[in-house]
């Protein structure tokens, strides 16, 4: 298999005139140049770092406005409640909906942050990975590339308190969580957040297995105080002072840092998984960015509770909140790249990468063939090349400029539609019908 390019977002830079060889394996085998009369442009196909796939089902249902003040915490009553239906050929059916839309609009690999284990009345199924093997259906449907990050999830608050009605289908212990995670292979772990695992829980399965991990970490103020309270330390600063954070931890939103918190965390080399549209839609506030990308901080993006599925989005909104912040423009790029849209979506590309333990953040020899394909006739980006032609992409563009998308040498998406769009839609419709009936 061989692509001719116009344009390709090579590791080094860019090149014109691009011939990609693919092997039976999806890899790159090789990169060449020879004239051709291609109108598309690669680029590495984002990695949406942090999903929860089942919540793209209710997306837009929790937009009333209460009596009473509505945050994050009302929201999650909602979600739960939501919940209390769902069945695995539905989380089946809303997850293929999902990694549709996520392929479509550019994205070529997800990692699932699941922690749907337990039937709607918290009693585990038969088979303890049937959500699980869910979720992978989905992507091999799909054609998305996944990394599934299985959740240990056991508690309510900070002190081990008990759970909640809700969480029961979240519920696992130390001991049923490592069989599962035996039973699945995963490609990573999570341990949900400081408030779902006792501190001795996170270090027991942080020493048993050297796979990468990530945690939901101090998303809301009220989680910052509630940490407090528990332990007289904020919960970034509880994880810089008793695990050793390095590169193997992503921690997922990390909006309430203080500056130094920001700073060590970015030294750590620990990748932060910023998701602006949730954060934005949750009212949670905003990343503390100045601080962490001053200091080298690594970072992905992902859509999280999926109010939006573009990672052009996502990317933007995470400037604009720097902007809107500083009353200044143009404030993300560096290590040599003055332009901020081609610098986002570069390092994005190659931090996720990393933690979704896949080398699939950059266009070269030996790397999964996970490519986006935009189209240079597309109104965006007629007449731009380049970083040029990736900044419109990234601040005006959508899923309409991408005309393609590879995962692993299989083309998914072709002249902007998934392959399997329309079957794959009927059924998501159905489980929608069901869930809300």
């Amino acid at each position: 298999m061989s692509l001719a390019l116009s344009a390709a977002r090579l590791a080094d830079g860019w090149a014109s005139d691009v011939r990609i060889d693919i092997d039976a394996k999806g890899q790159i085998d090789s990169i060449t140049t020879e004239p051709n009369s291609s109108r598309l442009v690669a680029v590495p196909a984002a990695v949406n770092l942090h999903s929860h796939a089942f919540q793209r089902a209710m997306a837009g249902l929790a937009e009333r406005q209460n009596a009473q003040l509505d945050d994050f915490w009302a929201w999650r009553e909602a979600m739960y409640r939501f919940l209390d239906r769902m069945n695995p050929d539905q989380i089946e059916a809303i997850a293929a909906q999902l990694y549709v839309e996520l392929l479509e609009s550019g994205y070529g690999h997800v990692c699932e942050f699941h922690y749907v284990w337990n039937d709607p009345d918290g009693r585990p199924y038969r088979d303890p990975t049937v959500t699980a093997r869910a979720i992978r259906n989905a992507a091999e449907r799909t054609g998305i590339g996944l990394s599934l990050v299985p959740v240990l999830y056991s508690h309510g608050n900070f002190g081990a308190q008990p759970p909640q009605h809700g969480q029961r289908r979240f519920l696992h212990t130390v001991d049923s969580f490592l069989s599962l995670v035996d039973l699945l292979q995963p490609e990573a772990i999570a341990l949900h957040s400081l408030r779902a695992v006792s501190a001795a829980q996170l270090h027991e399965v942080a020493a048993v297995t050297d796979l990468p991990l990530h945690i939901h970490i101090a998303e809301q103020q009220r989680e910052v105080e509630d940490c407090l309270a528990w332990s007289g330390l904020r919960p970034v600063q509880w994880l810089q002072r008793n695990v050793d954070l390095s590169s193997r931890w992503t921690l997922v939103h990390a909006t309430h840092m203080t500056e130094d918190e920001a700073v060590e965390t970015a030294r750590s080399g620990a990748v932060v998984a910023l998701c602006p549209s949730t954060e934005g839609n949750l009212g949670d506030g905003f990343f503390q960015a100045e601080a962490y990308l001053g200091a080298g901080g690594r970072f992905g993006i992902g859509s999280d509770s999926h109010v939006s599925t573009s990672p052009v989005e996502e990317l933007r909104w995470f400037e604009y909140g720097r902007r809107l912040r500083t009353r200044r423009r143009a404030l993300t790029a560096g290590d040599g790249c003055t332009q901020v849209g081609a610098f986002l979506w570069q390092r994005a590309a190659e931090c996720s990468a990393l933690s979704a333990n896949a080398p699939i953040g950059t266009i070269a020899k030996g790397q999964r063939a996970n490519l986006a394909l935009l189209d240079r006739d597309h109104p965006t980006l007629v007449g731009r090349d380049g970083d040029t032609l990736l900044d419109s992409f990234v601040f005006s563009g959508g899923g309409g400029a991408v005309a393609e998308v590879w995962v692993a040498g299989k083309r998914v998406v072709e002249q902007g539609r998934h392959v399997a769009r329309d079957e794959i839609a009927a059924d998501y419709r159905r489980a929608i019908a069901e869930l809300l009936a």
